[in-house]
């Protein structure tokens, strides 16, 4: 399978998903203009890996800062890879933030009780 790289910029992520080991990234800033157009890609390529998912997926989210649309986005992406999960895989999210971030920890234990995959919260030094 194909791989799926967006080179970020100041107001979007860079994103490196991997088809072929299972290896998943986003990091940076997600505030583009139009999250829905901005994420559109990454929903249609996630479409394709569901149907042939790796064994194990690692899903590892670095994020400065997402604004509420985004936010919506990522839990759409959350969604595919739990559904992958159900299936028996392995699953995986790797939620970074800074120390000292109290909104990045909290935005990831919000979604760690909505999804049903393990998540593995990893505090970074500033």
């Amino acid at each position: 399978m194909n791989s799926l790289v967006i080179e970020g910029s100041p107001k979007t992520p860079t994103i490196k998903f991997d088809g072929s080991n299972g290896s998943f990234s986003i990091e940076g800033r997600s505030i583009p203009e139009n999250s829905l157009d901005f994420y559109k890609p990454v929903m249609e390529w996630l479409d394709t890996y569901v149907v042939e998912p790796q064994n194990e997926t690692v899903f590892t989210v670095k994020l400065e800062y997402f604004n509420t649309s985004s936010s919506k986005c990522i839990l759409d992406v959350f969604k595919k890879l739990e559904t992958i999960f159900k299936r028996g895989n392995k699953v995986s999210i790797k939620w970074h933030y800074e120390e000292d971030d109290e909104d990045m920890l909290e935005a990831g234990e919000d979604y760690q009780s909505i999804i049903k995959i393990p998540f593995v919260m990893i505090e970074d030094e500033e």
